[in-house]
């Protein structure tokens, strides 16, 4: 099965180092953040489930739920985390998938045959409350991700939700936000109280609206 942005998330039923989960059960109304990892006890894998329990606070004051994958067992995810929160200095609490048959890796197309016939890329998929797919990246084994940008993709994601905007190129919470070309000068100016700032016609800015 391939995943595509605007897809409705499938759910899954699986092991995990916290018990059985349900995927669906286990998001209810938040965003959900679902990141594979290759096996255990690698160290690209190890730096990255650290750093993102220490992100955890910040997740969850986005009403953002954390769950990673990885293809053992929940005993050896146990084990595991046991090295990361002494390796890390951290103590990891969100939930990591036992996926040993490799039943949610296909069911999201985490295995890629030409990388790796056996192990997951290292993917990480956004969802909204919908259970929309709403961001998708992949990196190749051999790299860890940039959760920094991670949580400024979510930061967009939640503010263009809530108000009619788009973020510009490097855009961080805070800065000027983008009007979509689709909403007249004349409505923008009412919906943008803040200000219109026309460099083109099709290319206007606007103070962020929640700052």
């Amino acid at each position: 099965m391939s995943i595509k942005l605007g897809d409705t998330a499938p759910n899954f039923q699986s092991d995990s180092s916290v018990g059985e989960i349900d995927f669906y059960e286990f998001l209810g109304d938040s965003w959900g953040i679902l990141f594979s990892h290759p096996a255990d006890f690698t160290p690209v894998c190890t730096t990255e489930l650290g750093f993102t329990s220490k992100l955890q606070a910040d997740f969850e004051k986005k009403n953002t739920k954390v769950i990673a994958l990885s293809v053992d067992d929940a005993e050896d995810h146990k084990k595991w985390i046991e090295d990361i929160n002494e390796t890390q200095n951290t103590q990891v609490r969100f939930p990591i998938i036992a996926d040993k048959d490799r039943k949610v890796s296909e069911l999201y197309d985490f295995i890629h045959p030409n990388a790796s016939l056996t192990a997951t890329v290292r993917s990480l998929i956004i969802i909204d409350p919908e259970k929309k797919v709403r961001l998708i990246i992949t990196y190749p084994a051999s790299t860890g991700r940039n959760f920094n940008e991670i949580m400024r993709v979510l930061d967009s994601l939640q503010l263009v939700d809530e108000y009619k905007i788009a973020t510009p190129v490097n855009w961080i919470d805070g800065d000027d936000v983008i009007i979509p070309p689709t909403i007249p000068t004349v409505e923008a100016e009412k919906l943008y109280p803040k200000g219109v700032k026309e460099v083109k016609p099709y290319l206007r800015y606007t103070p962020q609206p929640n700052k």
